[in-house]
């Protein structure tokens, strides 16, 4: 069973930064965000694959970046510009090599309010 460990959700007012960070174990293939406000669907956020290569959708590109640790098994979603519309629970996910399970964090809350 692979634990994630996610950090760093809080309140920031518009046009603030946030940093979240996400722990996990293994031999990872992807890992990534997604996010989910009241009485919406899970909406994707962010990617990094085990090659590098990163995925936003047009709602966060230019003003999130993921990025992850030189062991490859720490996540990291700089969030830039914030609006009010990026407040919500923010999941980490992890896809492990050769399974391809997905495992999925508890969620940090992230609230963009003045």
């Amino acid at each position: 069973q692979v634990q994630l460990v996610e950090s760093g959700g809080g309140l920031v007012q518009p046009g603030g930064s946030l940093r979240l960070s996400c722990a996990a174990s293994g031999s990872i293939y992807a890992m990534g965000w997604y996010r989910q406000a009241p009485g919406k669907q899970r909406e994707f956020v962010a990617s990094i694959l085990s090659g590098g290569s990163s995925n936003y959708p047009d709602s966060v590109k230019g003003r999130f970046t993921i990025s992850r640790d030189s062991a490859k098994t720490t996540v990291y979603l700089q969030m830039n510009s914030l609006k009010p519309e990026d407040t919500a629970v923010y999941y980490c996910y992890v896809v492990l090599q050769v399974s391809m399970r997905q495992y999925w964090g508890h969620g940090t809350q992230v609230t963009v309010s003045s």
